[in-house]
């Protein structure tokens, strides 16, 4: 049993998935770990995500310490989001997933 936030979880691998789980939040970390993007770049870069649902993905990437939110002092404002050191430790892991689809449709094709 692992508790977190007030949670507990039967294994790492719940608390795992309620961190980073989802449609968005892992393609959003992956993006991020390109480059630093503002709102609506990634909003370009994710066609099918609803701007609430952007919002919603990003505020909970935050909370739990994986993007950092940088507000600039400028008019019209301007926020740009990027990985924290924290984020950029799962992108080794994510690009095992993509090895791993890559794999997975080649297995399937042949």
């Amino acid at each position: 049993m692992i508790k977190y936030n007030d949670t507990e979880y039967n294994c790492s691998m719940e608390l795992t998935l309620d961190i980073i789980g989802g449609k968005w939040k892992p393609i959003i970390i992956w993006y991020l770990g390109k480059s630093p993007l503002r709102f609506n770049e990634l909003r370009r870069t994710l066609p099918k995500i609803t701007q609430k649902m952007l919002t919603q993905q990003l505020r909970s990437l935050e909370e739990n310490g994986l993007i950092n939110r940088h507000v600039f002092s400028q008019v019209p404002p301007k926020v740009e989001y990027s990985l924290t050191p924290l984020g950029e430790s799962l992108l080794p892991i994510l690009q095992d997933l993509c090895n791993w689809a890559i794999n997975y449709t080649n297995l399937i094709i042949e």
